[in-house]
């Protein structure tokens, strides 16, 4: 079997998933291009999403009909430019007409602009973070690498909302007690490398449950995080170490290079979604294909699912 089969397998389940019951209705901000049109028809028609298109609708039409893209029957909300586009989907959330953010061609700034504006903004307690959803063939099951796109120099407190945001992803994904790896260069404390320091604080608190939900370790290099072997080696026994559901990087940076060194030399597929807003958001690149689109869109619709199904428990 070889790694191409594994993601496609491996997405098709994930879709499936996003797929079992009434798709997700979502803002698809300023989708003017060929892409972007494509990836959110495309989640529809998987039954992931309700695909409201939010932007200048001369442009989309264009861009629809350059590509061969049927609009038939999909709602359309005119506005001017980019900023007015992202400035309306959120908008939607915040009356409830949406449960999730689509990502169009626009700048991933100018929607998370929006998506943080003090008034008219739809943030939460948490901060805002990135999570990639990893497929990674020589790895036995999904890896989440946070935060690997949004927050750059993450402070000891920024990382705790991460964590946690990471933690209730891994929750909608069934899994139920994640294993989280904090990653540093080594796997001891040192006053040198402040990463290890806030590993060490991280486990600290989860111990007095600050942070709950996952089983957390650190500091550990990557090695040690993902191949018990290379643990047992430098004498780590922890049931987090070689068992890593969740990688928490020290920065954009590291997590970044991580996740496409893993992508393009381990074969590697990568669905993204931000957390800690109101709903998640849908961050797709324009070299995504169509089932890493589609992937990205299932992660959201599940957790979007997740979260409605807990507010009705808690109410």
């Amino acid at each position: 079997m070889t790694a191409e089969t594994i993601t496609r397998e491996t997405y098709e389940r994930l879709i499936a998933h996003g797929a079992d019951g009434p798709p997700a209705p979502t803002a698809v901000v300023h989708p003017c291009d060929a892409p972007s049109l494509g990836g959110a028809i495309a989640a529809a028609r998987a039954n992931l999403i309700v695909p409201v298109l939010v932007g200048p609708a001369a442009r989309i039409r264009h861009a629809a009909a350059s590509a061969g893209i049927d609009l038939g029957g999909v709602r359309i909300l005119d506005t001017p430019h980019s900023h007015a586009s992202a400035a309306r989907a959120v908008a939607l959330v915040r009356t409830g007409e949406v449960t999730a953010l689509m990502k169009g061609s626009l700048h991933t700034d100018e929607l998370l602009e929006a998506v943080v504006a003090h008034d008219s903004g739809i943030r939460t307690g948490r901060r805002i973070s990135h999570v990639f959803v990893m497929d990674v063939p020589t790895y036995p099951k999904p890896l989440l690498i946070t935060d690997a796109a949004v927050t750059i120099a993450p402070t000891l407190d920024d990382k705790v909302d991460i964590v946690a945001n990471a933690i209730g992803l891994a929750h909608a994904l069934g899994i139920p007690l994640p294993k989280v790896a904090i990653l540093a260069a080594v796997e001891t404390v040192s006053a040198r490398m402040p990463s290890t320091i806030d590993a060490a604080a991280l486990c600290k608190m989860a111990e007095r449950g600050q942070i709950t939900g996952g089983l957390l370790d650190g500091p550990l290099a990557f090695d040690n995080a993902i191949n018990r072997a290379a643990a047992e080696t430098k004498g780590i026994r922890s049931p987090v170490a070689g068992d890593a559901d969740i990688l928490l990087v020290p920065d954009l940076e590291a997590g970044n290079m991580l996740a496409k060194e893993l992508t393009f030399l381990a074969n590697a597929a990568a669905a993204g979604v931000v957390l800690g807003a109101r709903v998640p958001i849908i961050l797709t690149s324009r070299a995504d294909s169509v089932p890493t689109r589609l992937a990205s869109a299932a992660v959201a619709a599940v957790y979007a699912k997740a979260r409605q199904a807990l507010s009705k428990v808690v109410e």
